[in-house]
C-alpha cells in the first residue's frame, strides 16, 4: 500500500474511533501514529477522502466519512441533502431549512433519522422544514453541520 493510501486509511480509523473536530486535531493525532503531515497534505486528505462534518455528542461538528455504495456514490442523507437542501438558517433556538418544492417531507424524515442531540422536534411544509432545538447554541451547530453536509 502507498503513503498516500496508507495514511487515509489513519484517517478514517481515527475518525470512526474518536471525534475529531479539526484539521489542527487530525494532524496531532496522524503524527501521535508516526505520520508526519502538513496541512495541506490533510486538506487534500479530507477532500479526496469526501469526509464530512456531522454534530457530535457534544454539539462540536466532527469530522466522519459520508455514506458511500459499493461505486462509490454517496447513499442515504449524504445523496439526499446537497440536492434537496437550497439554505438554512436559525433564530433563537429554531432553524428553517428551505428546500426544493416537495422535498421538505423527505429531508425532514432523513433529519429525524440522524437522532441528532438538542433536537425536539421537526416540522416539514412543501418546502420548508421548521426544526425545534433545544438551545440557541444547539441551534447554530445544527445549521452549520447542515451546511456543511450541503457544501455550503
Amino acid at each position: 500500500m502507498n503513503a498516500r493510501k496508507d495514511r487515509q486509511n489513519q484517517i478514517l480509523t481515527l475518525i470512526a474511533e474518536e471525534p475529531i473536530a479539526t484539521q489542527d486535531e487530525l494532524i496531532l493525532k496522524l503524527r501521535e501514529h508516526g505520520y508526519e503531515v502538513t496541512q495541506a497534505t490533510i486538506s487534500r486528505d479530507i477532500k479526496e477522502l469526501k469526509l464530512v462534518k456531522q454534530v457530535g455528542p457534544d454539539g462540536r461538528s466532527v469530522y466522519r466519512a459520508a455514506s458511500r455504495d459499493a461505486d462509490g456514490k454517496p447513499t442515504g442523507v449524504d445523496a439526499l441533502l446537497p440536492g434537496a437542501v437550497l439554505s438554512v438558517d436559525f433564530a433563537l433556538n429554531t432553524c428553517v431549512i428551505r428546500t426544493l418544492s416537495g422535498m421538505a417531507g423527505a429531508v425532514c424524515a432523513s433529519i429525524d433519522g440522524m437522532n441528532w442531540d438538542g433536537i425536539l422536534g421537526t416540522i416539514a411544509g412543501d418546502d420548508t422544514i421548521f426544526v425545534l432545538c433545544r438551545t440557541e447554541t444547539k441551534a447554530r451547530n445544527f445549521r452549520d453541520a447542515i451546511n456543511t453536509l450541503i457544501g455550503k
